[in-house]
């Protein structure tokens, strides 16, 4: 599309029919101020100008048009019958103009000029677009190369994690094994004594045991998950089923709400329940029955501080115990790997359970976090999308 731009129709119509009988679409504005209102909606090949107008004159037009950043490819030819001086030719191309022709003019001449300014035009849109496509393509593959960046480093403090446990933690219990065993050897004289390092041969036996069955539960998650709909109702019956006799030593009361269906992986949110409720079990306050409260919402966002909503794509679980609770300084620390904020005397475990949760969470597309009232009690939140495949499909355009 060409744009005539002249205050006279006679001109208007003379040039607009010869460049149409040659196949030209034209479009056409009798003064400045219409002409810029028609380039904001039209986008246009070639403008053709005449210099002498009222009020807004080609000159001024031309700076415009060459001044805005979105619209200074389009190429100004100047046709003007009067203004044909050294010095108005100058200006027009010091305006932002390609080309000035004078009147009259030849219009061969004129299609000629008309045609390789349209070309020109056609061949840098093409160059700018691929340009912008190469860009956006640039910019895609440089957030893909981050996000595996920091996967890589993340795999990498994990491995340093794990080069630290396998260093201590997992030997601590076999130099314990190895010591008691030589004792039990030396000391096998006195059967009562014998027996109380057999039993600490065990005790430490069931540590290492322990910390290598979490391990690999840790390491399972590595994988990428299997997602599958399934009733959260089934999956936390089951686990309270599994904690039954630690439910009745301790005799706790659970209270749980009504669970939705989920695309969950069925494995890991049982995994998920079990570690949060047995914590809940385990970090409970002497002599006062842990009470557990799960509660379940749908949310709007995949925010701690999205509003419920019937509607919502996310579900929002919070589990509350009246336990010992923990200070809040140490959030950050409580779901690190291998991390204790108390001694294993106090408390038996192996420091991977709240890991292994916050893992999961982040395999479900999901968030975590948890807030406490020390000696009160503690409530861990976690939102997840009911939906696997429409988060992953978002975040893959979000790259």
């Amino acid at each position: 599309m060409i744009l005539i731009v002249d205050d006279k129709q006679e001109n208007l119509f003379s040039l607009k029919t010869l460049l149409q009988i040659h196949g030209f679409e034209a479009d056409t504005a009798v003064s400045g101020e219409e002409a810029l209102r028609k380039i904001l909606k039209t986008e246009y090949e070639l403008i053709i100008l005449d210099v002498q107008m009222p009020d807004m004159d080609g000159f001024e037009v031309a700076e415009a048009v060459s001044g805005s950043s979105k619209y200074r490819e389009i190429p100004i030819l100047f046709l003007s019958a009067v203004s044909i001086d050294k010095r108005f030719i100058m200006k027009g191309y010091q305006s932002g103009g390609v080309d000035y022709v004078t009147k009259p003019f030849d219009p061969d001449l004129l299609l000629l000029k008309v045609k390789t300014f349209c070309r020109l035009y056609q061949q840098s849109k093409l160059l700018n677009d691929a340009q912008a496509t190469l860009e956006h393509k640039v910019e895609e593959r440089t957030k893909e190369l981050v996000r595996i960046n920091n996967e890589l480093e993340l795999r990498n403090a994990e491995l340093q994690q794990y080069a630290f446990i396998a260093s201590h933690d997992l030997q601590e219990p076999l130099r314990k094994i190895q010591t008691f065993t030589r004792l039990v050897k030396e000391q096998v004289s006195d059967r009562r004594e014998s027996v109380q390092y057999l039993e600490r041969i065990i005790n430490a036996s069931g540590r290492m045991r322990n910390l290598i069955d979490d391990l690999l539960n840790y390491s399972r998650l590595s994988a990428l998950p299997v997602f599958s709909e399934i009733d959260l109702n089934m999956v936390l019956n089951d686990t309270i089923a599994d904690l039954e006799v630690l439910i009745t030593e301790k005799g706790a009361t659970i209270y749980k709400d009504n669970l939705v269906h989920a695309e969950v992986n069925p494995g890991q949110m049982r995994q998920l329940f079990q570690n949060l409720l047995t914590n809940a079990l385990k970090f409970s306050n002497p002599g006062t029955p842990p009470v557990i409260n799960i509660r379940s919402q749908l949310v709007n966002s995949l925010s701690f501080d999205a509003v419920p909503n019937e509607n919502g794509e996310y579900i929002r679980l919070t589990i509350e115990d009246n336990g010992i609770g923990f200070d809040e300084q140490y959030l950050g620390k409580i779901f690190t790997i291998f991390q204790r904020l108390h001694t294993k005397d106090q408390y038996d475990g192996t420091g991977i359970g709240l890991a292994i949760v916050k893992k999961i969470v982040e395999k479900h597309n999901g968030i975590i976090t948890a807030t406490s009232d020390e000696g009160k009690g503690s409530a861990f939140i976690i939102i997840i999308p009911l939906v696997q495949q429409k988060i992953n499909n978002e975040l893959a355009e979000n790259l």
